[in-house]
């Protein structure tokens, strides 16, 4: 018999290691917990700071930058409050949210959390993630994305890991991917599911050998290379996250593209095709592979937080360059206008069809 041989993972391009990681007492109970706590040791973070209760102190600094260059570099292992065990739907995306941790180490000035998370931008790792697990077994056939869908019912149920935080990037520290790869890939559930995450990192080496049963779809978010090299920082650049979905597909894992957030730079057209050509060049022929497709847009919350953030950012918010999309509760969304917004689509739908044949679609917003 043949040896089949394991895929060859890529060198990760990117670790982040905190300056700082706060730890509550209930969170140093649990299991998950202290295997998180194992981690950080293993990996010489060396300012772990034990607390005598469950309340995180105040990490405003001097200012609103000082918070947030403070807050970008620090880890708070917590147990959220019991309502965060109530799964909530996400569309288009999937049925249900399910975090593992909310806040993300990478530095994306357009970041769609900051008009979505308030307060410093601390990366809080939750430390209930085995009861989370223990409690799905009820949710399986009651969602409203993907559950009993005519276009999307294939997927069964599915559960987004990456709504609040980019799980890859924080995998090194807590193995909390790889623990809900297992147990989504292991566990005897009452119908099909589905765990999905997307990511901007590439240290995959943790999950190829993993029983993931195919019951993991692991995505990369991709953009034009001009966007990444502008606006993404911190991160894996995107040849190394193509690397990485190689990798994964190569190890049998269903894989997608999230593209996002789609912009109309100058030369769009060129960019965007010599992206979905790399991609073609990376998978393996007979890879199951789906693309979600995301225009950028914004706030008016989120551009004021963003240009907190990042004061010189070159990023486009002016609101005369755009729609604006109002929610049924009164929210405000900027959005491109019409004309181009039908332009970027039959664009990208005519490029996917020619160089990604087998690749589905699954929304465009």
């Amino acid at each position: 018999m043949t040896a089949v041989l394991s895929p060859i993972a890529p060198a990760p391009t990117r670790l982040w290691t905190p300056s700082r990681v706060l730890v509550t007492r209930s969170a140093a109970e649990r299991p998950h917990g202290q295997r998180v706590l194992a981690r950080l040791e293993a990996a010489g973070v060396s300012d772990v700071e034990l607390l005598p209760g469950d309340r995180l102190p105040s990490l405003r600094g001097d200012g609103d930058r000082a918070a947030f260059m403070a807050a970008k570099d620090t880890m708070a292992l917590v147990v959220p409050p019991p309502s965060k065990r109530r799964l909530q739907p996400i569309p288009p995306s999937a049925d249900f949210r399910l975090d593992l941790a909310e806040g993300c180490p990478a530095h994306c000035q357009y970041c769609y959390l900051a008009g979505s998370l308030s307060g410093p931008p601390v990366t809080r790792v939750f430390a209930d993630l085995d009861e989370v697990l223990d409690g799905l077994d009820a949710y399986v056939g009651r969602g409203a994305v993907t559950s009993g869908s005519l276009e999307r019912g294939g997927e069964g149920t599915t559960f987004e890991a990456s709504c609040y935080t980019d799980p890859l990037a924080i995998e090194h520290l807590t193995g909390g991917l790889a623990r809900m790869v297992e147990h989504f890939g292991t566990h005897e559930w009452p119908g099909p599911v589905q765990l999905r995450a997307t990511t901007k990192f590439d240290d995959v080496a943790g999950l190829l050998d993993l029983p993931h049963g195919g019951r993991t779809r692991l995505r990369f978010s991709v953009n034009a290379t001009s966007v990444d090299r502008r606006f993404e920082g911190a991160t894996a650049k995107v040849p190394a996250r193509l690397r990485a979905l190689a990798a994964v597909a190569a190890a049998g894992y269903p894989v997608g593209l999230t593209v996002a957030p789609i912009m109309p730079v100058e030369g769009w057209r060129a960019e965007y095709g010599d992206l979905l050509d790399a991609v073609a060049a990376a998978l393996p022929a007979d890879a199951d592979l789906t693309v979600e497709c995301i225009t950028h847009r914004f706030t008016p919350g989120s551009k004021e937080t963003l240009l907190d953030w990042y004061p010189r950012t070159k990023l486009d918010m002016d609101e005369a360059r755009r729609t604006t999309k109002r929610g049924k509760y009164g929210s405000v969304k900027h959005v491109y206008p019409r004309e181009t917004m039908t332009e970027l689509r039959g664009w990208f739908e005519a490029a996917l069809a020619e160089r990604l044949p087998r690749a589905q679609l699954l929304y465009w917003t």
